[in-house]
């Protein structure tokens, strides 16, 4: 009975791979960079990019169908590290990007829309711009295949804090965005409310005393 399911599974297999124009084998065993009869990339690619003009190298992993990028793809550099993790819908970046720095650390996060090529048309949700707390449906045309959509976070990556916030709206930037000033006195302040409370009542009671410079054992002055 083994043998059997084994041999059917080598059958399929087989099938399969006739129906393309080229693949590769990994190391694992696993049927990549398929490319069917039609010459549309199709199922689990790696794609491999030499250093250019300046420009990194780098290396992605992800899915095509029918030629195009679908779902979560992850770029890499030449030495491995991962530095992006993005996702897309008709070939395009929709949803949640992600970007890295060579040490793993989170440098930003992008909010994108893609729009279906078939129907490039969507209804959204607005203010009515007269009565309050009042919403209305409108009709858009998305004039191009991926937008802006939702809200972009700069991060530092030293610390972690967002030093930076954007709120788009179908390609358009809103008002009212977070500036790096915004997010650093609202880090200063996090960073404030973690002291300890024995701390934070000693700096209370002793902040219009003189300070006092005291030696630390170090020969330096």
């Amino acid at each position: 009975m083994r043998f059997l399911i084994l041999a059917m599974l080598a059958f399929i297999s087989f099938e399969c791979q006739a129906q393309l124009k080229s693949f590769i084998i990994s190391v694992k065993g696993d049927t990549l960079n398929r490319v069917d009869n039609n010459g549309k990339k199709q199922g689990p690619w790696v794609v491999h990019t030499d250093d250019l003009r300046g420009e990194p190298g780098y290396e992605e992993e992800g899915y095509f169908e029918n030629n195009k990028k679908e779902g979560k793809w992850r770029r890499y550099t030449l030495a491995g590290d991962l530095t992006a993790i993005e996702n897309y819908k008709w070939g395009e970046k929709d949803g949640k990007q992600e970007y890295y720095t060579k040490m793993g650390d989170l440098l930003r996060e992008e909010s994108w829309y893609a729009a279906n090529p078939d129907n490039p048309y969507d209804s959204v949700q607005v203010p009515d711009p007269v009565i309050p707390n009042k919403w209305e449906t409108k009709i858009i045309k998305l004039e191009v295949a991926s937008v802006e959509h939702g809200t972009w976070k700069f991060y530092d990556p030293s610390t972690g804090f967002i030093i930076r916030q954007e709120t788009y709206f179908f390609g358009q930037k809103e008002k009212g965005n977070k500036t790096s000033a915004d997010s650093t006195a609202l880090a200063a302040g996090k960073a404030e409310k973690e002291k300890p409370k024995a701390v934070l009542e000693w700096e209370k009671k002793n902040s219009g005393k003189k300070k006092v410079k005291v030696r630390d054992g170090s020969t330096g002055y």
